[in-house]
């Protein structure tokens, strides 16, 4: 039976870019680092919370990834917030471009989205 999520791995195409963007302006601390030097690959592990992790890698020439128009796979990545306004401030200060917020028609919930620096959608989920 499954328990919940473990992690969520993330291909970037900028290892240094995205780890700045996921430590520094999300603010997600390190789990561990990692060079595989058998993949030339980066691999850097982020605490969400006390379960679920982001994994963040870097391989070398990665293709790109569709995202828009929407494309069949994984949509996006959602993280559950407390406070939209504080994180949409935060996020703007870094000069990230946020979308206006929006409201869920069937939970009521607020959410927005912006994206990583590869153009990966990422949602921010108010709950009480």
């Amino acid at each position: 039976m499954i328990d919940g999520v473990h992690h969520i791995a993330i291909i970037c195409s900028d290892y240094e870019r995205s780890k700045h963007f996921y430590t520094k302006i999300l603010g997600l601390p390190v789990i561990h680092e990692v060079y595989r030097e058998a993949r030339q690959s980066w691999k850097l592990d982020l605490q969400v919370n006390a379960v679920t992790q982001v994994e963040l890698f870097s391989f070398p020439n990665p293709p790109a990834r569709v995202s828009r128009p929407e494309a069949c796979g994984l949509r996006h990545l959602a993280f559950r917030v407390k406070k939209l306004e504080k994180i949409i401030a935060q996020l703007q200060a870094h000069e990230v471009e946020v979308e206006a917020i929006r409201v869920d028609e069937f939970t009521d919930r607020r959410f927005t989205f912006f994206q990583d620096p590869d153009g990966l959608p990422i949602e921010l989920y108010e709950e009480n």
